[in-house]
């Protein structure tokens, strides 16, 4: 599997918010990985892009979040969970920021991906409008695609609330007539 991007950012902890400093992976299917040193021995986190991230934001787009004492807010990165969480990054300067939230918006955007052994690369491959692709036979290929029943469940939730609501209102018109004798 091709690495995208690696280097260190500063991570703020879910539960106590402090900021430590991992070294950081992302990988071309989506994966990024936090280890404690360089060496990649200790995994302490994963998050999957493909499947997790909503939006990625930088520098003063990240509002509410205080960045480490030595950085300034322009370092700042913030990825939006579909859980409804965040994942705060501080990088070291702001063009490593920039360059970290549009690698981390590609790899959200791009889902398939082809592999070519001659040439030791990664190739990405656009979906139709039917979410359907057409590659050459005796190819190797890596193929990688978004679910595409992520989000089902949020408009089950709109549509059962829109429908108690319906039923509230066609209730109290139902009363009305007795009202008015």
């Amino acid at each position: 599997m091709a690495l995208l991007r690696s280097g260190w950012l500063w991570r703020q902890t879910s539960v106590l918010k402090r900021w430590k400093l991992n070294w950081c992976d992302l990988w071309v299917d989506g994966s990024l990985r936090f280890y404690k040193t360089d060496t990649r021995r200790e995994l302490e986190h994963r998050v999957n892009l493909k499947t997790m991230c909503l939006d990625v934001r930088s520098g003063l787009e990240c509002g509410g979040v205080c960045p480490p004492e030595s950085s300034p807010r322009e370092n700042l990165l913030l990825v939006q969970l579909r859980d409804g969480s965040t994942l705060n990054l501080c990088s070291n300067s702001e063009d490593e920021s920039i360059a970290w939230k549009l690698t981390l918006l590609e790899t959200r955007r791009n889902p398939v991906f082809t592999y070519d052994p001659y040439d030791d690369s990664y190739q990405t491959l656009p979906l139709n409008s039917y979410q359907t692709i057409y590659l050459a036979p005796g190819t190797h290929q890596v193929v990688l695609q978004r679910d595409p029943f992520d989000g089902v469940a949020d408009s089950l939730a709109m549509g059962i609330l829109a429908g108690l609501a319906a039923g509230a209102a066609m209730r109290s018109f139902l009363w009305m007539p007795f009202f008015l004798c």
